[in-house]
């Protein structure tokens, strides 16, 4: 069974005028124990100058005078020992044997160097190597026997023989300096098979020391080059210093408030607000706010600060890319990391700031001459519906997204083949779903790729419109659109997904088309349908409308022609919440081989009249007026409240 772990005791505050007599007092002792525990990597000379730091550091935890003392119980000691000092010698003991063992933990990527793991400001010495006196044999043994262990195990042997602390203490004093097994930490110590009574040689007196000279040649060579190092920087300054850049002569030195807080914390890869694997299941939001941070790269600090960095000010050989109307400059504060890892041939970061998607990507090796890819995106007002899914990489005609926490299943559904059942898509446990075939075919439209997105209780379609964000597909009527579902939609949007490259790199938010008017054509050849697309944009403004022509075909769904384009507006109401009505006609050839204009609108209309090069009117919402080859007609039509209305334009 493993042990329980040591919890260290409360300790008292510690007065620092008493701390520093402590200090004073067993200096000598202090600075041998940061000696002993000190890792065997460093020289000689550099463990002689870290320990005194350590030891001369460790007044700075202590409060104030003045401050009542707290009472402290003596420390208990191995039997037939010296008395405990007091409780302010252990306090300050104890932080010299955390700065030791500080040192000896391996410099990790994502943090800084903690301070014991840097060199020595003070004490400082020019010109000379200073390292205590050589020992004998044993000692010689017995500092390879401690070179052998790990930092806690030699903290264990030092304290045990040292300071001659009883078992149940070193354990305490091991977990306060933040030991993870302090018990470990003595079985190991264990194996050293030496008196407690070497310690105390001088050979590991940091106090009693030799003083040499250090490599005099090699220091000549260095002190040449620190010269010419300074001569340039003068050099450099004095240029900058110029008139006509930077804060030059002549120009206004910068003012005390001209940084920015908010803005170096946005290049802080430490500062970025990471989301918790779970967090959306209780989050009061369902959108990008609730995505989990995902990816095999989240804790490479050099990624993410890559990342920021160019996002912040990306050079000449950034490739930039941004939805119309999406703002391209830096973070505004600490934006939220939902995705770093590698995917394809690529590393890549995504970012969320409450407005905008930022897509960073960079070859995997990072090589510089390779370039850099920067994407914006605008998100604001995302739902769970429009949340779904992200693109994480777009090359060679093929794309992968990574998907939302709550879509439990992914597929992939050609818009020009509804019979078909969708396909699986397989995505990795992060979300990222392999890379389907490009929707948009050089060769024509020959098949059109949306994924459909699962949570359970909906089925969504999205499909990639050359943007960050895929566009969400819809079906129904301006006021109530919901996800497609159902035969008759699904072969609707069959004679439709070839229209949707008009809108594409748009900044398009959702695609809704609906069938407004179903029409009997003349000499009874069938019925068409009228239907209206709408592509919102996640700007608001710029959204699309097209009123499309669909005439009966003979041939199977899924090889059935696009619909012809009647009608088309940018920037207008119709066919939207706000105004749910559109009017469009076209000029068709019977298959007798006669002309007709055509003509239907949505259910508000009373009337439909045409003027111009033909003349007709109709009660109600649909019209045909015969017409000859080439001719032209104004249409208009009434609405209810008699309202005069023309066809979307």
């Amino acid at each position: 069974m493993r042990p329980l772990p040591e919890v260290p005791s409360a300790a008292a505050p510690v007065d620092a005028e008493q701390a520093g007599a402590s200090l004073v007092e067993h200096y000598p002792r202090l600075v041998r124990l940061g000696y002993l525990v000190l890792p065997p990597s460093l020289n000689r000379s550099r463990r002689v100058l870290a320990a005194h730091a350590l030891a001369q550091r460790s007044l700075q935890a202590a409060r104030p005078a003045g401050q009542a003392p707290g009472t402290g119980l003596p420390l208990p000691r191995r039997p037939g020992r010296t008395p405990a000092a007091g409780p302010d010698y252990a306090s300050v003991r104890r932080r010299v044997l955390r700065g030791a063992l500080a040192a000896g933990l391996p410099v990790r990527r994502r943090w800084w160097p903690g301070r014991a793991q840097l060199p020595p400001v003070l004490p400082l010495v020019w010109g000379l190597r200073l390292f205590p006196h050589s020992g004998g044999a044993d000692e010689l043994a017995l500092e390879q026997r401690l070179s052998a262990l790990g930092g806690p195990a030699r903290a264990a042997f030092v304290l045990r023989g040292l300071e001659s602390l009883a078992d149940g203490e070193v354990r305490r004093e091991l977990a306060a300096a933040g030991v993870a097994d302090p018990h470990a930490a003595l079985r190991e110590a264990d194996g050293v098979d030496a008196p407690y009574a070497l310690l105390a040689s001088p050979e590991f007196d940091p106090c009693a020391l030799q003083a040499r000279p250090p490599d005099l040649p090699r220091r000549r060579r260095y002190a040449r080059a620190a010269l010419a190092a300074a001569a340039a920087a003068a050099v450099c300054g004095t240029l900058l210093g110029l008139p006509g850049g930077g804060w030059g002569r002549g120009e206004p030195a910068a003012p005390p408030y001209a940084r920015n807080p908010a803005a170096e914390e946005a290049l802080d890869p430490g500062a970025l607000r990471v989301v918790s694997a779970t967090f959306w299941r209780h989050s009061p939001r369902t959108d990008f706010t609730a995505w989990p941070t995902r990816g095999d790269r989240t804790e490479d600090v050099r990624l993410l600060r890559r990342a920021l960095t160019v996002w912040a000010r990306p050079g000449g050989g950034v490739r930039t890319s941004a939805t119309p109307r999406t703002p391209v400059g830096p973070p505004m504060g600490a934006p939220q990391l939902l995705y770093a890892g590698e995917v394809g041939g690529s590393a890549v970061v995504l970012f969320y700031d409450g407005l905008r998607v930022v897509r960073y990507a960079e070859p995997r090796n990072a090589d510089p001459s390779e370039g850099a890819a920067l994407d914006f995106a605008r998100v604001d007002g995302a739902d769970a519906a429009s949340a779904g899914a992200l693109v994480v990489e777009r090359a060679a005609g093929r794309v992968r997204y990574l998907t939302a926490p709550w879509v439990r299943k992914a597929s992939l559904r050609d818009l020009l083949a509804p019979d078909r059942a969708p396909r699986p898509l397989h995505r990795t446990p992060d979300g990222v779903t392999d890379a389907p075939a490009d929707t948009g075919s050089p060769g024509g439209c020959r098949s059109w790729d949306a994924v459909e997105l699962s949570d359970g209780t909906t089925d969504r379609l999205v499909t990639d419109l050359g943007e960050l964000a895929p566009a969400r597909l819809t079906s129904g009527p301006p006021s109530q659109p919901h996800d497609v579902a159902g035969r008759s939609e699904l072969e609707s949007w069959a004679r439709t997904a070839c229209l949707l490259p008009s809108v594409r790199s748009h900044g398009v938010r959702s695609v809704n088309s609906w069938t407004y008017a179903t029409q009997p054509l003349p000499e009874g050849d069938g019925s068409a349908r009228w239907l209206c697309t709408r592509a919102e944009t996640w700007r608001g403004t710029g959204s699309r409308v097209l009123a499309q022509f669909q005439a009966p075909s003979a041939r199977p769904p899924g090889s059935r022609p696009p619909g012809v384009v009647a009608a088309r507006s940018e920037d207008s109401p119709a066919c939207g919440k706000r105004t749910p009505r559109v009017l469009a006609g076209v000029l068709w050839k019977s298959r007798g081989g006669r002309w007709y204009v055509l003509a239907a609108g949505s259910e508000q209309f009373t009337s439909l009249t045409t003027s111009g090069g033909v003349k007709g009117s109709a009660r109600g919402r649909l019209l045909a007026v015969p017409a000859g080859a080439g001719d032209r007609a104004r249409l208009n039509g009434r609405l209810r409240d008699g309202t005069q209305v023309g066809a979307l334009r």
